[in-house]
Order: structure tokens, then sequence, then C-alpha cells
């Protein structure tokens, strides 16, 4: 149920936050997110995906679970995300790296047409939900300024029942949106047996934002 929330919970939802405006068309390269595994040093283990296309559900608003309540109550929209064009279609690269008890991925992605900007706004920078097994929350955090960009951070928090008591992980998600393209850099603390868990090294998240947008355009 918790692997099931984080999938949800990592939808791209995108805002105006940063300065700039959303350019219309420009020549970036989503495969040279590859250029971010510089910025691991020899404690990560390192990987990365290569340009391939992905299904268009994935980039569509996602279905929450039956039965929660949100707190603003008129923000279930944002939690789901904007509404993709039908005909959306799209490639994505990534990487990811795990090491220092976190763990980060970053992916490129170029979609067949410019996708919606969902603004959460200042009433629904905060949210909290709760239901039958699933409960938790997000919230809009300081994302980096880049120049041409639309961009987004946000930190979740879910808790969801499972045998043996109640499981609770987090994420935080930097999103930078320009023309056709997307990047995104989600950070999570890994779960290892008998160490507590790490704090999720956001400057690292943010910087790999930056990185990974000036990698693809090149």
């Amino acid at each position: 149920m918790l692997r099931r929330a984080f999938a949800i919970a990592s939808v791209c939802v995108l805002a105006g936050c940063s300065s700039g405006t959303n350019a219309a068309s420009t020549n970036a390269d989503i495969a040279k997110v590859v250029g971010v595994k510089s910025s691991f040093g020899p404690e990560f283990k390192v990987a990365d995906i290569s340009e391939r296309a992905i299904d268009p559900k994935l980039l569509a608003a996602r279905k929450l679970p039956a039965g929660l309540n949100f707190d603003p109550a008129n923000c279930a929209k944002v939690a789901v995300g904007p509404d993709m064009p039908p005909d959306l279609q799209g490639n994505m690269a990534a990487v990811s790296a795990e090491g220092d008890g976190d763990r980060y991925v970053v992916i490129a992605i170029e979609t067949s047409k410019p996708v919606p900007i969902g603004d959460p706004g200042k009433d629904c920078a905060k949210v909290a939900f709760s239901g039958p097994a699933l409960r938790g929350g997000f919230e809009v955090v300081d994302a980096p300024r880049i120049d041409g960009t639309h961009t987004l951070g946000l930190h979740r928090v879910l808790q969801a029942a499972a045998p043996g008591g109640a499981r609770t992980g987090e994420l935080y998600d930097y999103s930078a949106q320009f023309g056709d393209y997307q990047v995104i850099v989600i950070a999570n603390p890994l779960v290892i047996p008998d160490q507590p868990v790490a704090k999720v090294d956001t400057q690292r998240a943010r910087d790999l934002l930056v990185k990974a947008v000036a990698a693809i355009r090149g």
C-alpha cells in the first residue's frame, strides 16, 4: 500500500513558482540528463535509464484511493494534478542514485505538446488528507529559481496501514517545466535495517534540479 501511495505521490504536479516564462520551443535533449551522474561521489550507487517512450497514462492525473477526506476540502484536485491532453505522448530518460541514506531519482521528460501548468495557490499550499488505510499530506517548499522555467517543490508525508503496524514514508519532489520539457527530482530516505532513517538532503535535490535543467539545455 505504501509503495502504491508513493507512486501516486510522485505524480508530476507543476506550478508557476519561479521567475521567467514558459518558452514555446527549445532545443533541449533529455538524453543529456546523464550529465548529473558526475554530481555523485563513489559512496553512491548510480544507474541510468536511456531515452525511451513512456506510456501516456503515466502522465495523466492519478486516481487517489476512495474515502479520503481533504483539509482544506477544496484541495483534492491539487493532489492528483492537472488533467492532461488525451493525445499526449512522451519520452523520458532518468538517473537514480542511492547513498548517504537517501535515494535520488532525476527524470527528464519530453512531451508531444506543453502540459498544463497547475498553480496550487495559497489556499492549497499545505494540504492534509486521511482515510481508512492512508493518511498524510503535502506542502509547498522552496524550489530553485531557474530562468525560463516554472518550478515547484513539494514535501509529501504518507502513512499507510500495514500488517504489524502503520508504515510512514516521506519524499521531496522538485520539478521544472519549460516548453515541451519537464525535469523532476524525487528524493526520499532509504529504509536500512537497524539504522535510523536519514534526513533528506534537500539542498542536493534542489541542486540536482538546476544541474539537470542545465544539462538537457546543453
